[in-house]
């Protein structure tokens, strides 16, 4: 069963009335605030409701009615109003900002197979594991992420207040100092003069990667860094390869043939080295090579990968083994978050102790000198 993607994107059906005026209102209205976590909701309730003999259409006002927040609700009430007019599911979320293009053909690929309920089953999983993997960063950062933004508080507020005492005590008593005591008193002393700067300069890159974030220089720079840092780069290559091997499995569950899935998954997925390894990947497909030896050239594939997707192409149980190396995947990136936890917490403690140490020594060096005079 193969199909053009170009095609789907062509039969886009007419009404009589202007819904891009009304969707666009819809867009400026949301934004993003239809997130994974209500998606994942979203799709499993849709594939319950249709499976229980329900139409899509009372499904969705069940759902619609459901929602608590009145943006979520007046959003499924637009999807609703576009299909009592003569759209399909997926033409009613194609204009919707919140919804991706990968949601878009794989409720099209179910409308047009009859597999609608399988598909968003299948979409209710996908959203829940993107939940629970980010779920799991989340959790194994958040202590090392509280004790450094503490601790960067705390050598702030020694450089702000601290220091400066401390400097006052020395100029009225003339008091020789050591070069490192001279070194933190003018790295307070910069602080305190360019403090209102180094706000500015902050709120000035955030706004520039705000800018520069969607072109592909940046994402190539910023990858091929994320990539390189020991442990974190190794966890973040396994986090979108599981992405991949699960939005396939999606679509290979749907009966889309492979070349279509590289390509939809190439368009979902927002990290620069997979998506051009898709590009180059999708080429070869293209000139009669199968899967598993089109990404064996790129390094972001692992081994292992490779060598079960050849045994799936020559047993034809492509299905299995993407679901099973999204498992693998899953369960791999909650081992090294929680690793990367464990490593972290530490090494964050071990520096900025060590920072605070260097600010106390530097301040009290000086004071043995004093207490000589003193005395």
């Amino acid at each position: 069963m193969a199909f053009k993607i170009e095609n789907i994107q062509k039969q886009k059906t007419k009404s009589n009335f202007d819904l891009d005026a009304i969707l666009k209102t819809e867009i400026s209205l949301f934004g993003s605030s239809f997130s994974n976590k209500k998606k994942e909701a979203f799709y499993t309730e849709i594939s319950v409701l249709l499976n229980a003999g329900i139409s899509l259409k009372d499904t969705l006002v069940l759902i619609a009615n459901e929602q608590k927040k009145q943006k979520d609700k007046t959003l499924l009430e637009g999807i609703v109003t576009t299909i009592v007019h003569g759209s399909s599911f997926s033409e009613s979320v194609k204009s919707i900002k919140d919804f991706t293009e990968y949601e878009y053909y794989s409720i099209k690929i179910g409308e047009e197979t009859g597999t609608l309920k399988k598909v968003t089953k299948e979409l209710g999983l996908f959203f829940r594991r993107r939940n629970e993997q980010r779920r799991t960063v989340l959790n194994a950062l958040s202590y090392p992420i509280v004790v450094l933004i503490t601790a960067v508080l705390a050598v702030l507020f020694m450089l702000r207040y601290v220091v400066p005492m401390f400097e006052d005590i020395f100029k009225q008593n003339q008091v020789e100092l050591p070069w490192l005591t001279k070194m933190i008193i003018k790295t307070s002393g910069l602080f305190q003069n360019y403090f209102w700067l180094f706000i500015a300069l902050i709120f000035i890159i955030l706004v520039i990667r705000k800018i520069v974030s969607k072109k592909k220089w940046y994402k190539k720079i910023v990858s091929t860094i994320l990539l390189k840092i020991p442990f974190v780069g190794e966890l973040l290559r396994k986090m979108y390869v599981g992405q991949f091997t699960q939005a396939v499995a999606l679509l290979t569950t749907a009966k889309v043939p492979v070349l279509n899935s590289i390509q939809l998954t190439k368009k979902m997925i927002n990290f620069y080295p997979l998506q051009q390894a898709l590009k180059t990947v999708e080429s070869k497909i293209l000139a009669g090579a199968n899967l598993s030896e089109s990404l064996k050239e790129h390094t972001i594939f692992d081994a292992k990968m490779i060598s079960l997707l050849k045994v799936a192409e020559e047993t034809n149980q492509n299905e299995f083994i993407f679901e099973r190396l999204t498992t693998q995947y899953n369960e791999e990136i909650q081992y090294k978050s929680k690793l990367l936890s464990t490593v972290l917490e530490p090494l964050i403690i071990i520096f900025l102790g060590a920072l605070v140490a260097v600010i106390l020594i530097a301040m009290y060096l000086p004071m043995f000198t004093l207490s000589s005079v003193l005395g």
